[in-house]
Order: structure tokens, then sequence, then C-alpha cells
């Protein structure tokens, strides 16, 4: 797992270099994933509006390691690009919301529909949501309007 850490800490390394952006790569290691958060005083520039660039440079990410892992013969390995901590909170951010949102249809008996997520977010919704046994999650509608629909078990 070191030598994916390592091409994953390189191939970010030369995405800032070609960005004109200084930052340094912190790299948090525990049994789910590997997370690589940027520290850097440009934040806005790579997250962007909603965290769009984030999620696009994430993507690009994954793609070119999936491509140097198999060039040579390595396992993939599950990782997290961060900058500033920004997705740790909107992690939070959205398991808190999701709570609420099983605790609105507990209480009101209506199913609620969540605003549009992206895959990765819909995820962590699903997931939260497996510590309610009276609530269901489903997702619905068609990308990029792809939401979460909270439910009640019947």
């Amino acid at each position: 797992m070191e030598s994916q850490i390592q091409i994953i800490k390189s191939l970010i390394e030369a995405m800032l270099e070609k960005l004109s952006v200084a930052g340094e790569i912190e790299i948090l290691e525990d049994t789910e994933c590997v997370q690589f958060v940027i520290k850097t005083k440009e934040a806005g520039l790579l997250i962007g509006e909603n965290g769009q660039n984030l999620h696009a440079l994430s993507h690009l990410l994954k793609r070119i390691t999936e491509n140097e892992f198999k060039k040579n013969n390595l396992e993939r390995i599950q990782f997290l690009l961060d900058v500033n901590g920004y997705q740790a909170k909107r992690i939070e951010e959205i398991k808190n919301l999701a709570r609420m949102h099983a605790q609105r249809v507990r209480y009101f008996k209506k199913e609620i529909m969540m605003d549009p997520m992206n895959s990765y977010e819909r995820r962590i919704v699903h997931s939260v949501l497996t510590e309610y046994p009276d609530i269901i999650t489903e997702s619905s509608g068609e990308e990029p309007n792809r939401c979460v629909v909270v439910k009640l078990f019947l």
C-alpha cells in the first residue's frame, strides 16, 4: 500500500504544480480509506463553487491513479482527496442532515426527498441511515439531479 500512496502523492504534487498552486499534502490513513489533504492558502481555487472543482480534481485523480496502478500491477486502494478539511466538514454536514431527515420522517410519517447529490454524497446518506432500522433510503431521478428519498420502513 505504501507504493500506491506514494504514486497518489506524486500525482497530486504534479497537479498542484501544473495549476501553479502552492500547498502541502497531509496523508491520513484509517481502516476504510486513505485521505490526502491539501493544505493551501488557495483553497477557493481548488474547491470551487459548492466543491465542484474539488469533485472534478478528485475524479480526474482517480482515473489517472487507476491507469498508473494497472501499469505497475498494483492493487487499487480507496482514497479521498480533500482541501483544508472541506470534504470532512461536508461529510459531517451530510450525515447530520440525513439524521435530521430520518427524525422528520419518523415524526411526520411522510417521505422526504433530499436535494440532488453526487453519487459519493448519496452513498454517505444511505450508509449513515442504516443505523435506523425503521428507515429506508433509495436514490431517485436522473443525473445530475439524482437525490435520496428517505422513507419509513413499514
